[in-house]
């Protein structure tokens, strides 16, 4: 199967990534990315790509997707409402619509995170705006797509966050995650665990449209 990846620079998307390049059922993964990661393997490709709101240059490049992981996240700290939709839904919804115009049979695995809201109710203003876009791309006129929900990710295999604080928290951490492995299976996942589950779930379905991370975790047996 040939898998698109969004977000291979980030936590997420640089354990998708992984989990794809050992994964026998993933053929081909193709990274589309602002710029190079340095990653070579024979069954990986990026397309570099700077306008992430508008894909005509690449769209053709985009055929034959049979799933896509979207891995990319923007944090909301200081952004207001409409900034935050634009980096959020606005920029997914951009990308799957570009994909799914050249690639029908598309199945769309969306990873949004523990309390969004749905309904459109919430007070926090993330949580609405993911919750929009978990909306809009269940709307589309897709295969299938899934919205995946975790809560705290430990990164493994050489994995780094991004975002300082929470990478400061992971080496704080680090000493004693055997210790609490426990508390990690039942409150969160692991970047392996995400990982497999959305090539999982992008090759063989789910009975719901929504993963929160018990059920995350069970996917592949992570919990």
């Amino acid at each position: 199967m040939k898998f698109l990846l969004f977000g291979a620079s980030g936590m997420v998307g640089s354990g998708a990534l992984l989990e794809c390049l050992d994964d026998a059922g993933v053929t081909e993964v193709v990274s589309v990315a602002r710029s190079p990661s340095g990653v070579s393997h024979p069954k990986f490709r990026e397309l570099l790509h700077r306008d992430f709101f508008d894909y005509a240059p690449i769209q053709a490049q985009l055929a034959d997707t049979d799933a896509c992981l979207f891995c990319l996240g923007v944090s909301s700290n200081g952004l207001s409402e409409p900034e935050n939709s634009r980096n959020t839904y606005d920029l997914t919804m951009a990308a799957a619509n570009a994909i799914l115009s050249v690639s029908p049979a598309l199945v769309f695995c969306f990873v949004s995170g523990q309390g969004t809201d749905s309904s459109g109710t919430s007070r926090l203003m993330w949580a609405r705006v993911k919750g929009r876009t978990e909306n809009a791309l269940l709307a589309l006129p897709m295969r299938a797509a899934y919205m995946f929900r975790p809560g705290f990710i430990q990164p493994m295999r050489g994995v780094r966050s991004k975002t300082r604080l929470y990478q400061a928290a992971y080496n704080l951490l680090a000493p004693i995650v055997s210790l609490i492995q426990p508390l990690i299976r039942k409150l969160g996942t692991t970047t392996v665990v995400l990982g497999r589950a959305l090539i999982d779930v992008g090759c063989n379905g789910y009975p719901s449209p929504i993963l929160e991370t018990a059920k995350i975790n069970r996917v592949v047996g992570g919990g």
